[in-house]
């Protein structure tokens, strides 16, 4: 065999998990055939966050208006983008250098089963005794007439100008961040859903915040209904639904959601089980061909399919594959946000799961705005937390919508994973004063 471990990818799901094996001794490949690092690194998360941080910002001084701040700066999106290229541009040439400088092999190309051991990579074969699937996703494309002229998130993160009018399809993560940023640079924004529903797997309460919000910022959302083609005309693109709908638009981003990346690799030759939700997988990322494992996004979970998560499971396969582990994995309490603005920000037992089963878990809700004054320092206009505990007295859930629940829900997640409850709570003394200090005074 060529290698102990070959992966078929390079995010987050490999290279958390190819050094380490490297560094311990293993013999480790690594086959890409696009950029270094995966969609994330390259196409989303870094590139939406250096495109989010002045929308970050200009939220800030809005708040502080009459506060000790007067007068607004202006965004420019070509100038941001300019930034976003100077960050993000050089991440994929520095993830391939550390998979090298770690003792990974890496190999460029589109790979393709031969066989349940080997993966051909331009007409050349590699054999491998244990494979790691770290394929991901790719953007859905709806399938009407006129799609030609809609584009995905990797389109939106690497427009060069805002265009004046823009449609986002779909009420997921990715069309509520890109409305967030299009509408603070300028553009004017149309949302359109097929249902009611936005941001479902977020507390309901919540997401009727960051709706209302966005649409005192003017932003247009168009409930219940269904694009069934698009038109270029010489006003723009139109878009025709159902019942009569025309919208007129110069941009559409097509966000209705992420498909499981299972084509143009021979898995359905060599046997390995698919379904359209992706690969399924055992308690030890295996999948039905024991050899053969997979990560990240690819996989069908329960679990978020986000990016601390793929790099989580690459490094249970280090400690898998170089014997520091035999037992299965288990995953932590897990925490996941969406970067509109405010942000809302989730971790454990969903207020929903709470309603739901109130003889296990009890709710408490709090209004940072109103009542904690270090949030009243930045004058906060939105800051909702709602805490879930057992009937035990356990912290095992919360939810926050506002300008620090990413920082608030990260802090907390602690305290949930180590099971730390009053009096311990009184151990853990934080710097005042700051966003911990705050928060444990109410949970």
């Amino acid at each position: 065999m060529d290698f102990d471990v070959l992966f078929l990818g390079s995010g987050q799901g490999a290279w958390n998990g190819a050094i380490p094996m490297a560094k311990a001794g293993l013999r480790v490949g690594v086959i890409e055939e696009g950029l270094f690092g995966g969609v994330c690194t390259n196409r989303g998360c870094n590139a939406k966050i250096t495109l989010d941080r002045p929308v970050d910002l200009l939220r800030q001084i809005e708040a502080l208006q009459g506060q000790g701040i007067t007068g607004f700066p202006q965004l420019d999106w070509a100038d941001s983008m300019a930034h976003k290229h100077g960050v993000i541009d050089q991440l994929a040439a520095a993830n391939k250098q550390k998979l090298e400088d770690a003792g990974v092999k890496t190999i460029i190309g589109h790979g393709v089963f031969q066989d349940e051991h080997t993966l051909v990579v331009e007409k050349k074969s590699y054999t491998a005794e244990k494979i790691v699937l770290v394929t991901g996703r790719l953007p859905h494309r709806m399938a009407i007439p006129g799609s030609e002229f809609f584009h995905d998130s990797t389109d939106f993160l690497a427009m060069p100008q805002m265009p004046k009018r823009i449609t986002l399809i779909g009420g997921g993560y990715i069309a509520m961040e890109s409305a967030t940023m299009a509408n603070a640079f300028g553009a004017d924004v149309t949302v359109i859903l097929r249902g009611q529903e936005v941001l479902r797997d977020f507390y309901p309460p919540y997401v009727k915040e960051v709706v209302k919000d966005l649409t005192n910022r003017g932003v247009k959302f168009h409930y219940n209904e269904t694009i069934q083609e698009a038109r270029q005309t010489s006003q723009g693109i139109e878009l025709v639904g159902a019942n009569g709908y025309r919208h007129l638009t110069d941009y559409v981003l097509d966000a209705t959601g992420r498909l499981p990346r299972l084509e143009g690799m021979n898995f359905e030759g060599i046997g390995l089980a698919t379904t359209p939700e992706g690969i399924p997988v055992n308690d030890y990322l295996q999948t039905n061909l024991p050899h053969i494992y997979a990560t990240g996004d690819v996989l069908v979970k329960s679990v978020p399919k986000i990016t601390p998560v793929a790099a989580y499971e690459s490094q249970y396969l280090a400690r898998l594959f170089t014997g520091k582990t035999k037992e299965a994995i288990q995953y932590p309490i897990i925490a996941q946000t969406v970067f509109t603005s405010p942000r809302i920000a989730t971790a454990g037992v969903t207020p929903m799961d709470a309603l739901a089963n109130p003889d296990r878990y009890t709710l408490t809700s709090v209004d940072y705005g109103a009542k904690d004054w270090f949030h009243q320092v930045g004058n906060d206009p939105l800051n909702l937390i709602t805490f879930v505990h057992d009937q035990e007295g356990y912290l095992v859930g919360v939810t926050n919508v506002g300008p620090d629940a990413v920082e608030t829900v990260n802090g907390l997640l602690d305290v949930m994973n180590q099971h730390i409850k009053a009096p311990d709570q009184e151990e853990l003394i934080y710097i005042f004063p700051s966003i911990a200090h705050s928060y444990m005074k109410y949970i």
